[in-house]
């Protein structure tokens, strides 16, 4: 998002003066980004359970929550390290979302501006920003959605730009 101000710029020697365009940007807010309304599982659900869900959707994060509450999140990451040989195979059907979910997740208000939970995601090394409004999930930010906002970004600062334009 773009505002557009008008300055006069003062010219030495009596030029005359004319008009400057500057552009100054408005960082936007989280919520034109995320993924709204993410699918959720409860902290109770077997670990199977969400894990076949993660794979059917194609997806790599899903919020938990616990009597409807957010509670964190779980990630196919998660499921991998919980299942994989280093802690001796447990059977997934033994194990539960609680057992293996991350609780002290990334969890930003709908208002936070786009580049503040970019910067955090990076700095944090996390995958994904839970996006609450009012403390109810209204949505989740991955790093699928911040590629699609970079493209977003780069494609309104060059509409028209070819391959030999932009680089």
């Amino acid at each position: 998002m773009a505002i557009v101000v008008f300055a006069v710029q003062h010219r030495p020697n009596n030029e005359s003066l004319r008009p400057a365009v500057m552009t100054r940007f408005r960082s936007p807010q989280i919520l034109a980004f995320m993924t709204p309304f993410p699918y959720s599982i409860d902290v109770e659900a077997p670990l199977g359970e969400a894990h076949a869900f993660l794979r059917e959707r194609q997806i790599r994060h899903l919020p938990v929550t616990r009597n409807g509450e957010l509670a964190g999140i779980l990630t196919d990451r998660d499921i991998k390290l919980a299942l994989g040989p280093d802690l001796g195979s447990p059977p997934e059907r033994e194990l539960r979302v609680a057992d293996v979910f991350q609780p002290d997740s990334y969890v930003v208000d709908a208002g936070e501006r786009l580049e503040d939970v970019a910067a955090t995601m990076a700095e944090r090394h996390v995958g994904s920003a839970l996006v609450t409004r009012g403390g109810k999930l209204v949505g989740i930010f991955t790093t699928t959605d911040a590629c699609r906002a970079l493209a977003r970004v780069l494609h309104g600062q060059h509409p028209h730009a070819g391959p030999d334009e932009v680089a």
